[in-house]
Formats: structure tokens, sequence, C-alpha cells
């Protein structure tokens, strides 16, 4: 009887929760018309792109990007090491944004080790700063692509702080994937290290500020009106849906099969 009592209220709260939060979210999207799904940008101070950017010093931001790690994880210290100094330089709308927010990027996303959180961050920045596809710039998200090609390719970590925490060098790997559980996943089966060494976290670090590096490169050659897309990457057509190239080095048999589009 008491199970079925608990089984009963646990239900009962969670249809109030439900019905609570469907309340709240409705008053907030109310409160906040703008946001809703069928609202345009409204032509703000902030949906006007580009935004004000001057040139960085890769290693600065890199050096930056390090440290940050250690306070906001991957994706909000790549996000931290460009906007920090755009603040000093520029002013707004960098000022008001709410960089440590973004620490939910941490290890692919909340801990689910989907995509790693330093190029989720690139991606943001680069988009932010450059403006996103629909206002018919593309460099925004081909930075970001570019990026990701990148970080799947290179042999990470590439960069190394002028004070490192972890003395001892660090093993580089290559990932072949954006993704945080295979990349970390890669590097902790070669180095004999736990998720949880001083060495990992290092690691990640590096990968970190090497990723900020790289992606103040590309923006300093956007700002001087050189850039063009590097990377080849194109969506894999070969399984019906936007997918990585290397899927079956994961997922085997596993791998969804999706309709395909006739030719």
């Amino acid at each position: 009887m008491r199970n079925e009592q608990q089984e009963q209220l646990g239900i009962s709260r969670r249809q109030w929760m439900l019905g609570a939060g469907t309340l709240a979210t409705t008053a907030a999207l109310t409160h906040l018309g703008g946001w809703l799904p069928s609202a345009k940008a409204t032509g703000g101070a902030t949906e006007k792109w580009p935004w004000p950017y001057e040139k960085l010093d890769p290693t600065t931001t890199a050096e930056i990007a390090y440290k940050e790690w250690y306070r906001i994880f991957c994706g909000g210290a790549v996000i931290s090491s460009v906007f920090v100094q755009l603040r000093e330089k520029v002013g707004e709308p960098y000022s008001s944004f709410p960089i440590d927010a973004f620490v939910f990027l941490e290890g692919g996303i909340a801990n689910w080790g989907t995509i790693c959180g330093s190029v989720a961050g690139a991606n943001m920045v680069a988009n932010l700063i450059i403006g996103p596809r629909i206002t018919g710039v593309e460099a925004g998200h081909q930075i970001g692509t570019d990026i990701m090609q990148w970080y799947c390719e290179a042999a990470l970590p590439v960069f190394k702080p002028k004070e490192p925490k972890v003395r001892e060098p660090i093993i580089q790997t290559i990932s072949e994937s954006p993704l945080c559980h295979v990349s970390v996943g890669k590097w902790m089966t070669v180095a004999d290290k736990p998720i949880s060494s001083p060495e990992r976290k290092d690691r990640c670090a590096r990968v970190t500020a090497s990723a900020a590096f790289h992606l103040v490169e590309l923006l300093n050659t956007w700002k001087d009106g050189k850039y063009e897309e590097v990377g080849d990457w194109r969506p894999n057509g070969e399984y019906g849906m936007n997918a990585q190239p290397n899927c079956m080095e994961c997922h085997g048999g596993g791998v969804p099969q999706a309709p395909m589009v006739k030719k």
C-alpha cells in the first residue's frame, strides 16, 4: 500500500512539475516575445553583424584559455579567452556577454561526452563575431567547420603553456572525431591515465588552448580580408543524414539506417 501511495505521489508531483513548468515557460516566452520561434531578429545591437573585432595575439589568447579551463572548462574558456580581450579593446557587445553561462559545454556538453566544448565554443565565437550564415555571410560557419576538421586531424594538444600545471610531457593523439568521449578516450588509452588524473585535466586544458590559438589565427585572417575556407569536409551522404565519415569506428553495425534520398 505504501509503495502504491508513493507511486501515486510521484505521479502527482511530476504532473504538478510539468504543469508548473509549462506555465512558467509560457509566461517567460510571453514576456520575451522576441524569442518566440516565429519571431525574427529585431535588429538590436547583438543582431547586427559583424561585431566589432580587433586582431588578437594567438599566444596570449591560448594562455588565457589554458588558465580559464581550470575555472570554467573547455567551451567557456575558449569564449572567455577571446571575449575578455575584446571587452577591453572594444567594449560592447562583449562587455555584457554572459561568458560563465557557457560552463555547460564542459565534458562534451553537461558531461554527456558529445561535441568537445572547445570546438563548440569556437563555433559560437566565430558565429557571434562574423554572424550566422542566415545573414548571407558564410565565413562564420566556415571557420566553425575548419575548426572541427582541424580538431579531428591534428595531433593534440599542440599548445604548450609557459607555466603548465603538469610539468611532464603530455602525449599527443589524433582523435579523428570532434566528440569529447572519443577524443579523451583515445588519449586516456594511449597515456594510460584515468579521467580524474592531473595529466588528463592538463591535456584538456592544453587542447582548449590549442583551439583558441587556431581560432584567433582564422579570425585575424578574416579581419585582414584574406580568409578562405581551408577544410574540405562536407556532410556525409553515405548514411542519408548529417554524419562524420568514420561512424563505423565506434558504431560497427549499429549505425542508424535512415531513408535515403531517391535520385
